[in-house]
């Protein structure tokens, strides 16, 4: 487990470092075909960075705050915040914020820029529905992102992320009402018309393309890193079936976790989201099939499959 952990912490910072290359590129073409040549590259850096410290800071009060989740004390919930004193022991991180989602939906996430700015938040229905095994392994797997660094790794990339698709969008709507910037800045020679209108192809195509691209490379950490979190909470608890069936009802479950959305959904231990949602039409799945986690947990155990729900 470890060598995956090695690997996935190479694979990520490659990819991290591919979105950051993508998104300077972007700016390059945007830069060149808007007649601003340079600047674009500048100003792609500027946003990423205005983005990234306002993230970085106060990211995880705006996540909790979007989920309306409120901060609880042993007194208000003692069993779930024994049970996270229970999983930061075993963790060696320090002691989260303890938050409570007033959802019935059963579903729990962590964030934070490291162990020792971090919350784990959980739904109540999560409390409600889960025995204590299965709430185990779910903060479990919460405490293994906070001490794996995931809910880092998951600011960085969504904020590059989101830098590509506010850039892309603005460019197509200048595009749109400029005619695609026709006119060079001052006219220029004939080869640097040229090269503004192959610049402008290309600004274009990127414009389209590489939020779609930014996205799969975010779909691509997350999910390989639920995978590594089931595996560390596992190491937490010594108790991969209390984290299988957990999965199972939390994938068995009808509710709706109204306050999810998609700048959210990559956050919690499962796919909030269900299929037969609306807006399950307009989402990339941010998490691995939950059946192949619950098979791989079972296995980890010595059990049998799982009959099919």
């Amino acid at each position: 487990m470890y060598e995956q952990i090695a690997k996935n912490k190479r694979l990520s910072y490659l990819l991290i470092a591919g979105t950051a290359a993508l998104l300077l590129l972007m700016g390059f073409a945007i830069g060149y075909a808007t007649g601003f040549g340079y600047f674009g590259v500048i100003f792609a850096a500027a946003i990423a960075l205005v983005m990234g410290l306002s993230s970085y800071y106060r990211g995880d009060r705006m996540v909790l705050a979007a989920s309306r989740a409120r901060r609880v004390s042993h007194d208000d919930e003692p069993q779930l915040y024994n049970v996270v004193e229970e999983m930061a022991i075993a963790s060696g991180n320090p002691m989260p914020a303890v938050y409570v989602i007033p959802d019935s939906a059963p579903n729990a996430f962590a964030t934070g820029r490291n162990p020792e700015h971090s919350s784990i938040a959980v739904t109540q229905g999560l409390m409600d529905k889960l025995n204590r095994e299965e709430l185990q392994g779910v903060i479990g797997h919460e405490m293994s992102h906070v001490r794996n660094y995931d809910i880092l790794y998951a600011t960085l990339v969504g904020i590059l992320v989101g830098t590509i698709v506010l850039m892309a969008d603005f460019f197509l709507r200048w595009s749109f009402w400029t005619g695609g910037g026709r006119r060079g800045r001052g006219g220029g020679s004939s080869s640097g018309g040229y090269f503004q209108i192959i610049m402008l192809v290309v600004a274009l195509v990127m414009a389209i393309l590489a939020p779609l691209a930014a996205r799969a490379v975010q779909l691509a950490i997350s999910r390989k890193r639920e995978y590594l979190a089931d595996a560390s909470a596992v190491e937490l608890t010594r108790n991969p079936l209390g984290l299988a069936s957990a999965l199972e009802k939390i994938a068995n479950d009808q509710d709706v976790l109204e306050s999810a959305n998609r700048a959210t959904a990559h956050l919690y231990i499962a796919n909030p989201v269900k299929k037969f949602e609306k807006r399950a039409r307009s989402m990339f799945s941010s998490h691995p099939p939950i059946q192949m986690r619950i098979q791989t947990l079972r296995a980890m155990a010595g059990a049998p499959p799982a009959s099919p729900a």
